[in-house]
């Protein structure tokens, strides 16, 4: 035995401890507290969540599966069988792990979170992705956690039935057999900021402020609803959108800013029709174009990644009568003497029937006895040429620059200054006069 050793061992224990607790952050000796969230692809909320006050981190999984150990792969496949009727086994969801400082934010203000950035009313599905692997759920550790998640998926119910919603689906049970994800998921619209873009949920907000006021001013405000009144009851196109969104601002540089077609445009971060109006289905990503005619919609254009030729393609099928169709898509011609415009003489501009873009003044168009409007100059950078050898012919067609659609051809048998005759189909024209 060797007293005075043990001594100088406890002295040092004792430095070394309170040295150690000097230095370390405190928050390091915080308590957390954590919970899993299942809200559709993990991707989004992965980043929707991590933007609440006080998460400290928010990880990407797998959990309420039979499964012990699972991946992305055994996942998918899984769900496959299952949707074939040959596994009744119970699948695992995709799911984020929150984890959270209790003294900074609330498991009320987290949950709110979840409930408000994603559609709980969808059963096995979110949007557009459809499978028991994307249903929305609730995984606790506690009977504390439990009892939140009950109390406040019993308030978000009445204000969605409120807003004409149905019954929450979501799942609420003990978490079991959490797996990590692969590391490529995790923070993968961080490393990937062009991805998916969800809708950010019903925008129906939670009711009441039961949390501080820093959750209550770091609450993202829900959009609201378009007027149907301040709307064209006849024809009108929404392009739903979504904030942080990349793909949305594309759209809305390449094409929105620009606007001058005929058909009306607004835009809404609301992702529900006006009232009154409705959709044929849920909407799933953004942006998404829908065209409503009597306040029902007759057609959708979903997602944008610079496809702005197609894009005014579909559009041009939906307002385009069949012969204006047949020759702005297949390259026909009308018969002679038989277009618009053959006699329009006003001052004004000749513009695309479905961009509105100026195509030719009316200043420029001459009388060529052809039988289709005839013009020797068009609007600067207005038009696209490409060589045409059909019917055994070599000619030069002529299209909109803005979108693509075919106009006709140009020939160099035209008077001066130009020495050029573009012969248009009078029917893919729309004519806009000046201004007295």
């Amino acid at each position: 035995m060797h007293p005075p050793f043990r001594s100088l061992t406890a002295v040092l224990s004792a430095t070394f401890l309170t040295a150690l607790f000097a230095i370390l952050p405190f928050q390091a000796l915080a308590a957390t507290d954590s919970i899993v969230l299942g809200m559709g692809c993990f991707w989004g909320a992965e980043k929707r969540l991590s933007e609440i006050p006080g998460v400290l981190d928010v990880e990407s999984g797998y959990a309420g599966g039979d499964a012990e150990r699972t991946s992305y792969r055994e996942v998918l496949n899984l769900e496959k069988r299952i949707q074939r009727g040959k596994s009744d086994e119970r699948n695992h969801a995709e799911v984020i792990k929150v984890t959270f400082d209790p003294e900074q934010v609330s498991l009320e203000r987290v949950l709110i979170g979840f409930w408000e950035n994603h559609n709980p009313t969808q059963g096995d599905r979110q949007g557009n992705d459809v499978g028991s692997n994307y249903r929305s759920a609730i995984y606790f550790n506690s009977e504390a956690q439990r009892a939140v998640a009950l109390e406040t998926r019993d308030a978000y119910q009445q204000a969605l039935s409120a807003a004409g919603l149905g019954p929450i689906t979501t799942e609420i049970a003990p978490l079991r057999h959490y797996n990590r994800a692969e590391t490529y998921h995790q923070d993968y619209l961080v490393k990937n900021p062009d991805g998916y873009c969800g809708l950010g949920g019903t925008q129906v907000a939670y009711p009441g402020a039961a949390a501080g006021p820093a959750d209550q001013a770091a609450r993202t405000q829900p959009s609201p609803r378009l007027d149907a009144k301040a709307l064209n009851a006849e024809r009108q196109l929404i392009v739903f959108e979504a904030e942080d969104c990349p793909f949305c601002q594309q759209f809305r540089t390449e094409v929105l800013d620009g606007w001058s077609s005929e058909v009306p445009v607004i835009s809404t971060l609301n992702p529900r029709p006006p009232e009154g109006w409705t959709l044929e289905k849920d909407l799933f990503a953004t942006p998404t174009m829908v065209l409503f005619e009597d306040g029902k919609e007759i057609s959708r254009y979903t997602g944008y990644k610079g496809d702005k030729e197609r894009f005014w393609q579909w559009l041009g099928f939906q307002i385009l009568t069949p012969e204006q169709q047949r020759i702005a898509f297949e390259q026909g011609t009308e018969r002679a003497f038989t277009g618009s415009h053959l006699d329009e003489k006003r001052p004004g501009v000749f513009v695309d029937p479905i961009t509105g873009a100026p195509l030719f003044r009316s200043d420029t168009k001459f009388e060529s006895k052809s039988g289709w409007p005839s013009f020797f100059n068009p609007v600067e950078g207005a038009l696209t040429y490409h060589e045409d050898n059909a019917y055994g012919m070599r000619r030069t067609e002529v299209r909109s620059a803005s979108s693509g659609i075919h106009l006709g051809h140009v020939f160099d048998d035209g008077p001066p200054p130009t020495g050029k005759r573009y012969c248009i189909n009078g029917n893919v024209l729309s004519f806009v006069p000046d201004a007295d």
